[in-house]
């Protein structure tokens, strides 16, 4: 009866399990994990198109105008501040200070240091734009102070040193204080000139020029001191002091008191006493030079 149930060997009706013979004969169920197909998944494999595609972007419309957009307010920005900048520094008003060559820098030196023998103090001028320094030794530039305050930071270091007086904080509190002490004279001047009301050529950038002349004489000081003792310090403070406020004076008297002219120098009143206040700024600020010198170095000579 067995073997006549048995499905003959070319019957479609297969066992899909293990042979007879082979099967454990503890195993309560046969394994049928072979023919079972494996599950259809509800994900999508990696890399397959989900319905997203970076290419749109490009072709969207509104993504195109919120481009546009951004780059036009982007563009907009841009101008904007260009024009700020332009506004309170002119980079082509900037790179007049730095037109400078080797004999414009020793003139320039040997002027700063004996400015005695210097006759012609007037500024000149090629139709409506004043010569370059390279081209008018007259001229104010921002090469010399730039490169005398970064002189004098080291030389400030290498005094402090030689004395076993050397940190990090104390060299940048020199720097710090010099540089400050240059702004507070520069707007000083500014004020004084707007509240006496002086229509001159004076820019900003003139009058950083002429307070950074004073590192030259800081540094000569300094070199002294270092060189000769305390004696030497004072005999070659008291020498580029001297220098320093004849040149102050005479370089600020072409720019400050040359208006004096044009409101009428013989005026009573008001004009009168305008160009005193002038003078007054003038001297002061000749004055203000070796009270800053001093102040900036002598504790670098002990």
């Amino acid at each position: 009866m067995a073997d006549s149930l048995r499905f003959p060997s070319g019957s479609k009706h297969r066992g899909r399990g293990p042979h007879p013979q082979m099967a454990d004969p503890n195993q309560l169920f046969d394994d049928t994990s072979g023919a079972i197909p494996p599950p259809h998944t509800a994900y999508g494999n990696p890399g397959i198109d989900m319905g997203f595609n970076v290419n749109n972007i490009f072709t969207d419309p509104m993504a195109n105008v919120a481009m546009t957009y951004g780059s036009s307010i982007a563009t907009q920005g841009k101008d904007i501040m260009h024009k700020e900048i332009n506004r309170f520094m002119s980079i082509n008003r900037l790179k007049y200070f730095f037109a400078v060559d080797t004999t414009y820098v020793m003139k320039k030196l040997a002027l700063l240091m004996f400015p005695y023998t210097h006759q012609n103090w007037e500024v000149r001028y090629n139709r409506d734009s004043p010569l370059t320094p390279r081209n008018d030794v007259n001229a104010p530039d921002l090469y010399i102070p730039t490169m005398a305050f970064i002189t004098y930071i080291l030389l400030a270091g290498m005094a402090l040193g030689i004395q076993q007086r050397f940190s990090p904080e104390v060299l940048g509190l020199c720097a710090s204080t010099a540089l400050v002490w240059v702004i507070i004279e520069v707007f000083a001047l500014l004020l004084s000139l707007y509240l006496v009301t002086v229509q001159s050529d004076l820019t900003t950038f003139d009058l950083i020029a002429y307070s950074g002349y004073k590192y030259v004489g800081m540094i000569l000081s300094v070199l002294g001191g270092l060189i000769f003792g305390t004696d030497g310090y004072y005999v070659t403070l008291a020498w580029t002091s001297c220098a320093l406020m004849y040149f102050t004076v005479r370089s600020l008297r072409m720019k400050i008191l040359s208006t004096m002219t044009a409101d009428g120098i013989g005026a009573s009143g008001s004009h009168n006493s305008r160009n005193r206040l002038r003078m007054y700024i003038t001297l002061a600020a000749a004055a203000f030079q070796p009270l800053i010198i001093y102040w900036l170095t002598y504790h670098l000579i002990r």
